[in-house]
């Protein structure tokens, strides 16, 4: 093994502490992630001229799916007869981590759901502007797994290999055993689907093809979260002997979702965005009247 090539990680994952009360730079990342997020989808409102009502709305579906549907991901993947015999530390054990990308999935996709029948927007409108806001959120949230020291990759000899000091308290660093980066590996990965569908996004006809760029962003994300999968460290001990892990086990689905989104896509005929944000606006405009109305004969009563 090449130790004197080998990156030395020793970072304290904490961000602030305040007494007994500490904010660790992962929750700070997925901080940064909603509010980037909620930031992207704005502009996307504004670029396509969508109401400023659908961006509020999508803003609180959008966070409590990601994180609902991240915390349940990982506790009923992960470890389901630990969570489901105590499920009161689905909430009160969730500042000790455990987030899992597949669970938010499938979060932000019901959350969207909800979004768009009660925005009158197409879903896949809705999926394929959510995927590259995802995408740069993915690799965000896998620095924050960095900082934590979690998600390790397998021993390795390359020279950017890593050792994970707080792994092994007590252990020289000349016997610390340098691992695959693999948490900088899928966040470089995200990043470069990002840029993809930002271009598809800005350049191309894609847009008005409802499902593309989801498709695209989810066969990308997840087949390379398969294939970095092969040098990660088991997450849960269940794992240990199976030819495939759960991450990749519930990779394959998702990128047979990528790959159904992309021939709806391809199948229909382009969109007029211009008509979709019409519909969006007339009908906060007709939900505006009607609030009105129902204020002035809650006055007169």
């Amino acid at each position: 093994m090449i130790d004197t090539l080998a990156i030395v990680w020793d970072f304290d994952p904490t961000l602030l502490r305040i007494g007994s009360f500490d904010i660790r730079y992962y929750g700070a990342m997925w901080a940064l992630t909603i509010l980037l997020g909620g930031w992207m989808f704005s502009y996307f409102c504004k670029r396509e001229g969508m109401s400023q009502e659908l961006s509020d709305s999508a803003f609180i579906y959008i966070t409590l799916g990601t994180i609902i549907g991240s915390r349940l991901g990982h506790c009923l993947f992960y470890d389901p007869v630990y969570y489901l015999s105590q499920p009161w530390t689905i909430i009160t054990e969730i500042r000790d981590g455990g987030m899992a990308s597949h669970g938010a999935v499938i979060g932000i996709l019901f959350s969207m759901w909800l979004c768009g029948r009660r925005n009158k927007v197409p879903f896949m409108w809705l999926c394929d502007r959510l995927t590259i806001i995802s995408t740069i959120g993915g690799a965000i949230v896998r620095l924050g797994n960095f900082f934590n020291s979690e998600i390790i990759g397998i021993e390795t000899d390359v020279p950017w290999g890593v050792k994970f000091v707080r792994l092994y308290p007590g252990v020289p660093v000349e016997s610390i055993p340098a691992r695959h980066p693999a948490q900088l590996y899928e966040a470089l990965c995200y990043l470069a689907i990002f840029v993809l569908l930002w271009i598809l996004y800005k350049r191309t006809s894609a847009p008005r093809r409802f499902g593309l760029i989801a498709g695209i962003g989810l066969i990308g994300m997840f087949t390379m979260r398969f294939i970095i999968e092969f040098i990660k460290v088991e997450q849960v001990d269940f794992e240990k002997g199976m030819i495939l892990d759960m991450g990749q086990l519930l990779s394959i689905p998702t990128v047979l979702l990528g790959v159904c989104f992309v021939w709806y896509a391809l199948k229909h005929q382009p969109f007029d965005l211009e008509h979709v944000a019409a519909v969006n606006r007339k009908w906060v405009e007709e939900q505006s009247k009607t609030r009105a109305k129902g204020d002035k004969k809650g006055k007169k009563r």
